[in-house]
């Protein structure tokens, strides 16, 4: 009994021994970790793990009008809400203030949605309400989405750093209250006025005008699209009936050619060019170009209507026009693409042009100005002495800039342009004579931004089918978005004035009729 005493008395002392090596203060500073520290390092693990949860599973798919969208949280130092319109750039509106931002990012526009919108536009009246609704709904989602995911990404990150559960669920509870309060603070601290002053970026930088007119672009624009397709057919009938117009009446056989240029993205332009095609029993449409703004893909779908126009559309590039426009073109029916100097041969008529050597939105080249153009035209007009030489020579000739126009100046009777947005008629030295059109689309949707919106400009160029020459035209001008006043006026040129000598044997030559066979030919001719 003495020795078992003994040795329990032994063990007592070494086990003191033991407990006094290892757990005495030194000790206790090595293993033991400050609070402070096991505090920031708590919330290193929730601010990551909830960064996770939300790259993860914290995105939403939602429609928001005619639009796929997805929505995501996103920690940041200034809050706000920037919404990502691929290609085009972004928009950042100051939204709130708060340590989280929201991400829009418009994915594509639904072309069931749109097409809807399109064929009945009685329901643009009720889009906004529309719009509001998807939004709300889709934010809610996300609401919930992003509690389930920040909670879960802290929770698994404390998990597997801790390896204790009490700590990987404090760990998602402090992230599910973090996201709380900063929703708290973003709902505080809301900016319904926001949408006023958005900071643009990409190609959005040139939008800031269009938007801030978009209520009276909705609301008003269907009616005025109508008014004016309205205007072309009274005043043209009037004008069939009136007898105070120049002498010279266009023979039933006498080709009618429709002279546009600059629609820029205006689609009022499409019913208007429809009615002129209609009422004027139009044979070709030529464009000079500018139908676009940027140049976007995003852009495309605006192009669509030209097929059904009424009549073949011959075009070439203006420099708002990008290279994928002019290849969507190439893909559509009865559209005639000219670069380089090609020559077609539509309903009769031989057209050789080229696009403008310049495309503007792209803001990272460099405008390369006049010389370009220049060396643009003399391009057109090697291809139209190219032309006559192989016996097909051309009757009209069409560019973008006026600059380029004017270097085929001899080699061709008639030469069309655009660029400036006002219609100019002269006859160049060598006997050529230029037509610069105004804008079809009334300069587009920027005349919002003006105090006097821009005219609506578009010529019927009257001429004989025997030598393709010129004999007269019509130039109608309507009055601009939200006005209703329209003019059709009526010019000769010299030669076919009354008294006017008859053109002498040293002008241009003259473009020999087409012959029986391919006059009947049921569709246009490239040149080789």
């Amino acid at each position: 009994m003495a020795a078992r005493a003994a040795l329990r008395t032994t063990y007592a002392r070494l086990l003191r021994h033991y407990r006094s090596r290892h757990t005495g203060p030194t000790s206790a500073l090595v293993h033991a970790p400050h609070p402070y520290v096991r505090a920031a390092g708590l919330v290193v693990v929730v601010l990551f793990g909830a960064w996770l949860g939300l790259l993860i599973v914290g995105s939403v798919r939602t429609p928001v009008g005619p639009m796929d969208t997805s929505m995501t949280l996103r920690p940041s130092l200034s809050g706000g809400t920037k919404i990502n319109v691929s290609p085009l750039g972004a928009l950042t509106l100051d939204s709130h203030h708060a340590p989280i931002r929201l991400d829009v990012d418009v994915d594509q526009l639904d072309p069931v949605r749109a097409q809807a919108l399109v064929e009945h536009p009685e329901r643009l009246s009720g889009l906004q309400e529309e719009i509001s609704q998807d939004v709300a709904d889709g934010t809610h989602e996300l609401a919930v989405r992003s509690c389930v995911a920040v909670v879960s990404g802290a929770t698994a990150l404390g998990l597997a750093v801790y390896r204790r559960p009490r700590r990987a669920l404090a760990a998602g509870g402090l992230a599910l209250a973090l996201l709380a309060a900063s929703g708290a603070t973003a709902f505080a601290t809301w900016n319904p006025k926001s949408v006023l002053e958005p900071k643009f970026s990409g190609l959005l930088s040139s939008a800031p005008s269009v938007v801030g007119n978009a209520r009276s672009i909705v609301s008003e624009f269907d009616v005025y699209q109508k008014e004016l397709a309205r205007l072309v057919t009274n005043v043209t009938k009037l004008y069939e009936a009136t007898s105070t117009l120049p002498t010279y009446q266009p023979d039933p056989a006498t080709m009618r050619v429709l002279h546009v240029s600059d629609i820029h993205l205006n689609p009022a332009a499409w019913e208007i060019i429809r009615s002129l095609v209609e009422q004027y029993r139009i044979d070709v449409i030529i464009d000079s170009g500018d139908t676009m703004d940027h140049g976007t893909a995003a852009e495309n779908g605006f192009l669509d209507p030209i097929a059904d126009l009424g009549a073949p559309y011959v075009w070439v590039r203006g420099n708002h026009d990008s290279r994928a426009t002019q290849e969507y073109l190439e893909g559509l029916d009865n559209v005639h693409v000219l670069d380089e100097g090609r020559a077609v041969t539509v309903a009769g008529l031989r057209v050789a042009g080229t696009g403008d050597p310049q495309f503007t939105p792209d803001r990272s080249v460099a405008a390369a100005g006049d010389d370009a153009e220049r060396a643009a035209g003399a391009l057109l007009a090697a291809s139209l002495r190219a032309q006559r030489t192989a016996g097909t020579p051309v009757d009209i000739a069409v560019a973008h800039n006026p600059v380029a126009a004017q270097g085929t100046d001899g080699d061709v009777p008639l030469v069309l342009a655009g660029h400036v947005h006002r219609r100019e008629t002269k006859l160049l030295p060598e006997g050529t004579r230029l037509k610069i059109e105004g804008s079809t689309g009334g300069g587009g949707l920027r005349a919002l931004e003006r105090g006097e919106p821009e005219k609506v400009r578009a010529s019927v160029l009257y001429l004989d089918r025997t030598e393709r020459r010129l004999q007269a035209w019509d130039e109608i001008t309507l009055g601009g978005l939200g006005l209703t006043t329209a003019e059709v006026s009526r010019h000769l040129p010299e030669e076919n004035r009354p008294g006017a000598p008859a053109p002498s044997s040293s002008s241009l030559p003259v473009t020999p009729a087409p012959s029986p066979d391919r006059s009947r030919a049921p569709s246009p001719t490239a040149s080789p």
